[in-house]
């Protein structure tokens, strides 16, 4: 951004030199900046892109997988969500010690390859008849205990790598990744569900995570790669380690309201993300191709945001346009609860979702920079596992209350009910909270708050990005 000056702290690394970028100009720069130059971003980079292609399948496969063959009810689909997240719950706070005490790459690497093996059984057991719920449970515990590992370090590995004046552009990178994903993926993904039901083609998201895990193994080592922290881990010390990420994120005003705010939105979305298959089903009558097209109109949202972000923030501030984000997934909420059957609900929910992907991403985005901007580098796997730990904590409850809400009041009013809390939510950061002040990402020693701004004229322009 052009009014954020770099990190004072951390230029990038000059230990990189297997990953150097070079100095020559290329004409993609334009459009890719100059990270794609620099080998291990670039690995890292095209690895995470095949396995957020296969995760599109996957996505689609394990609830339609429910919702089609086994017949699942609202409150099942619910426990589904819920079994994919419960491991951030149940484990989160303690993975950022893992990833501060390990190196980061081998955590990737396993992950990629255990979640591989876990999503193997899926069509296994598809295929000797032992197909239930029960086993989809399990793959969704332990696909997200791997995320939950693998994201983390992931993210600290990626910072090592890359430092932190490079944050947004890499961050900006992963989300072009995503959103390409998201544009492609689904329809691939329905097209494939299709032609060899859900369960089969969930083996294809099984070998991307092999091949990424093949890829990554090609980054070389390096001295910075060293565990931050060392020594024989105890309980006491675990529990110590981990109170360190708690008291950063609480000394800070901007991570303290972001972990709140981010932590209810995330009840609320997965609330939606528990029945919105059910809903595209049962109440608008849409096959799985059609929902997989619908998809890849809300990964134009996805691309969009990617591009736009930077210049957003130049324009409006790095806060306002996070809350302008998560107002854009409330008005997106609330015109899918407003959806009926018809000729037109396919172009009706496409477009809602392209509005829910745009604002979320916009979100997120700044989201993981700022993360990663905030923490200093010995505390950095800690308090991106807390962050994650906090963010995700309501989560599950936000699943199975989906379910249960949505089979005593009906698909519709939940979703309705999850896009007026979400326009709470955002009224409530925008007058408790620090973010409409904060113009630029905070760095290491900025606990006490970014500078802040009187507050702007109001404009149509400032309106829309709070």
């Amino acid at each position: 951004m052009n009014d954020v000056p770099p990190s004072p702290t951390t230029p990038v690394p000059a230990a990189i030199a297997p990953g150097k970028t070079e100095d020559t100009p290329h004409k993609l720069d334009k459009y890719l900046g100059t990270l794609w130059r620099q080998h291990d971003f670039r690995v890292l980079w095209i690895s995470l892109t095949i396995t957020h292609f296969g995760g599109q399948v996957t996505f689609l496969a394990l609830p339609l997988t429910a919702a089609l063959m086994l017949h699942a009810t609202p409150t099942q689909m619910g426990i589904l969500t819920m079994m994919q997240v419960l491991p951030y719950t149940l484990f989160g706070l303690f993975t950022g010690v893992l990833v501060d005490r390990s190196r980061k790459l081998p955590l990737v690497i396993w992950s990629d390859v255990g979640r591989g093996v876990i999503l193997l059984f899926v069509p296994l057991a598809a295929w000797l008849g032992w197909l239930g719920m029960p086993i989809l449970y399990l793959a969704s515990f332990f696909v997200g205990l791997g995320g939950i590992i693998g994201w983390a370090a992931y993210q600290v590995f990626m910072t090592e790598r890359v430092g932190r004046a490079n944050l947004v552009e890499a961050n900006s990178r992963i989300a072009l990744s995503d959103s390409s994903a998201q544009l492609v993926g689904p329809g691939i993904a329905g097209a494939l569900i299709h032609a060899l039901t859900a369960p089969i083609a969930i083996l294809l998201d099984a070998l991307a995570f092999f091949i990424s895990a093949i890829m990554l193994r090609g980054i070389k080592p390096q001295e910075s790669d060293a565990p931050k922290q060392v020594g024989h881990a105890t309980w006491n010390s675990i529990w110590g380690d981990a109170k360190e990420g708690l008291v950063l994120i609480w000394r800070s005003p901007i991570l303290r309201a972001i972990s709140w705010g981010l932590a209810l939105w995330q009840l609320l979305r997965h609330a939606y993300v528990a029945i919105v298959i059910l809903f595209a089903v049962r109440d608008l009558a849409l096959s799985p191709g059609k929902i997989g097209a619908l998809y890849m109109l809300a990964g134009v949202g996805f691309l969009l945001a990617s591009f736009t972000c930077q210049r957003l923030n130049d324009r409006f501030g790095v806060g306002r346009v996070m809350l302008g984000g998560i107002g854009m997934t409330a008005i997106a909420w609330l015109l899918i609860a407003a959806i009926v059957k018809s000729e037109f609900a396919f172009l009706l929910l496409g477009t809602a979702l392209f509005l829910f992907d745009f604002g979320a991403m916009l979100f997120f985005i700044n989201y993981l920079s700022l993360r990663q901007s905030a923490t200093p580098d010995h505390l950095l796997g800690r308090v991106t596992s807390t962050m994650i730990f906090l963010a995700l904590s309501l989560a599950p409850l936000g699943s199975v209350l989906g379910g249960v809400i949505g089979e005593w009041l009906g698909l519709r009013a939940t979703i309705g009910l999850c896009g007026i809390g979400a326009a709470l939510l955002v009224l409530a950061q925008y007058r408790l909270g620090p973010l409409p002040g904060m113009l630029t990402l905070p760095t290491p020693d900025a606990h006490h708050g970014p500078k802040t701004i009187p507050p702007p004229p109001r404009t149509p322009g400032t309106e829309i990005a709070a």
